[in-house]
């Protein structure tokens, strides 16, 4: 899926993903353990590629993190603008974070990169690692299966990555992954979690 077509749909669909998944309430609780967890660990500013609703970022903030959300869809932007003032959002390509190098701590891209090829998976990992300080951390969420094979999610076409391929990956991109946690909830598709460091 181009970066376009994933912005359209999603645009198309705003109102509706907000209303379902715009709450950290309606998020395990496992995740929001990892999250939080993880968020006490970073040192420098926090960004929320993918923010969406702008409900993890907004977390995130709670949690005492100098958090920023951006995303690809102007609508979730200026939706998470208004349900959370006291937050940062703007719009931004997961490939052109408008970021200096090493500019900040972590990054958070929860479920955020699901819809992205192979090719434009790697170039998004290059642009983390390229925005994080050395030893900053990045925690991403992703639907588990075979590396690359293609489903079709609600909103558009949606990727699987299993964690010995997306470990590989992010390897490749200069980080070293510190923690992996899977489950499979009921009705659910397999999720995994990682926490990788960018190597100095």
């Amino acid at each position: 899926m181009t970066e376009t077509a994933v912005r359209d749909a999603y645009t198309e669909r705003a109102p509706e993903y907000i209303s379902l998944f715009g709450s950290v309430d309606k998020a395990n609780e496992q995740d929001q353990g990892f999250i939080a967890h993880w968020a006490k660990s970073l040192l420098g500013q926090v960004v929320d590629v993918g923010c969406g609703p702008g409900h993890w970022t907004a977390f995130l903030t709670s949690l005492g993190a100098d958090a920023e959300g951006v995303d690809i869809v102007p609508a979730f932007v200026q939706a998470a603008k208004a349900r959370f003032p006291g937050t940062l959002f703007r719009v931004a390509s997961f490939t052109d974070l408008g970021i200096h190098d090493g500019q900040i701590g972590g990054i958070l891209a929860w479920y955020s990169l699901i819809h992205l090829r192979t090719e434009d998976l790697r170039s998004a990992l290059g642009e983390f690692g390229r925005c994080l300080a050395p030893g900053g951390t990045l925690l991403m969420g992703f639907f588990e299966g075979t590396d690359g094979e293609a489903f079709p999610h609600a909103v558009t076409t949606a990727y699987l990555w299993s964690t010995d391929g997306m470990a590989a990956r992010l390897a490749r991109a200069g980080f070293e992954v510190l923690d992996v946690h899977t489950r499979t909830d009921p009705g659910g598709r397999p999720h995994a979690a990682m926490i990788a460091r960018r190597k100095a």
